[in-house]
């Protein structure tokens, strides 16, 4: 790829120079704020603005995160087709894009439109590149956020006034240059998208094999059985060998002790016990007191995210929130934990649960955990099952690492690229593109967790 024959240093934070021949003005100068009221309502149409889909109406937003619309239309405000809409409370988080759309948007939403001649899909480009947003991050006041692994910022709170992002400096290339660097990006960045796409899919799919593998065998066992029906309202049937129990009978609730230098463990959604690590961001307790102890080899049951799977044994020593029941098992735990995210992929602990949120669901009672149904085969044919499971585990771990390492490359190539196109570190200018209208969101975030981090109205 070509370079500009000469730069400008403009020493930003996210870009150190770029061509002569660019202009840099502050945000201000370049974009106007919509001040336009639904009052008298004039559109019912609510957008939604997302990290991972960009402006959606709210009726087609993935997840559940955020808060419920607002009941009085006239509490929104207008944006227009082509407006560029930026969170304030999150837009460290890629919640900014350009609206295709006509409709109402939150408060907490800044709707601004081009004060000078330019394409406002280079500055889509430019508002979702990660080192951008990161850039903004000193501007906020109200700091809540975690880091993934992924890097991603989940559940920010950091509202950033008009008059500070106003002053931010942003480059103005020709327009002619703009409406290139569209094209040429339309037309690459699609293409990595749908690569990720392809891969993330096959992740899926590994994904619900392997759920599929569990729920088979830890219902039907390994080779045939006669079958009998079942005294499980929500199970058809089971091996006529197998018998019944609740799992007070063979779960033993503990509430130890936290010794002294451990490290705060996490049951997590992907039923997995992890280290929580000193290098993440978010908040803890002031105090251990509240925790309690953990041993390797205990079973842990989330109490409000066992639908999602938050079923694991531990590898580590440690303590965790008292919202995880951590429990010993007379039988063979491996089957157990297997059995019991059985009931998670299956939906069974959605089906009877009474959640407190949304995405939730009520099991931190121990006696409504105690009165769960398990059907049990004898030790050996747990111990096979288990052994098994734990094979096609181990297996589909290994595939998925392979296919995210290939996805977080792309995904870096695909920011490399944009970072280096808007700023003009290299010259797209006389390459000839294909002619796209615009670029395929579709998987534009597919590496980002999902979170409640997208907030659609004030709290």
């Amino acid at each position: 790829m070509k370079h500009y024959e000469k730069y400008q240093c403009v020493e930003q934070r996210w870009v150190k120079s770029i061509p002569l021949h660019w202009e840099f003005f502050r945000l201000k100068r370049i974009f106007a704020q919509r001040v336009e009221k639904n009052d008298p309502i004039i559109t019912e149409n609510i957008l939604s603005l997302t990290a991972k889909q960009g402006v959606v109406p709210y009726a087609e937003k993935e997840g559940s995160g955020g808060n419920k619309p607002k009941g009085d239309m006239r509490q929104y405000n207008i944006a227009r087709p082509n407006d560029l809409l930026v969170n304030c409370m999150n837009i460290v988080a890629g919640s900014a894009g350009v609206s295709r759309y006509f409709g109402a948007i939150s408060p907490v939403y800044y709707a601004l439109y081009p004060r000078l001649d330019c394409n406002i899909w280079y500055y889509h480009y430019l508002f979702r590149l990660m080192p951008f947003q990161r850039s903004l991050i000193g501007l906020g006041k109200g700091i809540l956020m975690h880091e993934s692994e992924s890097g991603a910022l989940n559940t920010v709170r950091m509202r950033i006034s008009m008059d500070y992002l106003g002053n931010v400096n942003l480059p103005i290339p020709p327009r002619d240059e703009q409406d290139q660097i569209v094209r040429y990006l339309n037309w690459q960045v699609s293409k990595i998208n749908r690569l990720i796409a392809a891969k993330r899919k096959q992740v899926e799919l590994m994904k619900d094999n392997l759920k599929s593998a569990v729920a088979k065998l830890t219902t039907h066992g390994i080779g045939s059985h006669d079958m009998c029906r079942s005294e499980i309202y929500w199970l058809t049937e089971y091996p006529s060998t197998w018998h019944v129990t609740k799992l007070k009978y063979i779960l033993k609730k503990h509430r130890r002790e936290v010794p002294p230098n451990v490290e705060l463990l996490i049951c997590s959604n992907s039923g997995e016990v992890t280290k929580r690590g000193d290098g993440k961001l978010g908040l803890v307790a002031a105090s251990d007191d509240i925790y309690q102890g953990v041993k390797t080899g205990d079973l842990l049951i989330h109490g409000m995210d066992t639908w999602h799977g938050a079923i694991a044994i531990s590898n580590f020593d440690g303590m965790c929130t008292p919202v995880v029941h951590v429990c010993t098992c007379r039988e063979e735990k491996r089957f157990v934990a297997y059995y019991l995210k059985m009931m998670a992929y299956t939906k069974v602990f959605k089906a009877i649960s009474n959640g407190v949120r949304q995405n939730t669901s009520d099991f931190r009672s121990w006696d409504k955990v105690g009165d769960l149904l398990i059907c049990l085969p004898d030790i050996s044919e747990q111990v096979a099952i288990a052994d098994e499971l734990d094979k096609l585990t181990d297996a589909t771990k290994k595939g998925i690492a392979c296919f995210e390492r290939h996805i977080e490359k792309l995904v870096d190539l695909r920011t490399r690229l944009i970072s280096d196109v808007v700023t003009g570190q290299i010259d797209v200018r006389g390459i000839e593109v294909p002619d796209y209208e615009h670029y395929d969101e579709a998987s534009e975030n597919a590496t980002e967790e999902s979170s409640d981090s997208d907030y659609d109205t004030e709290e």
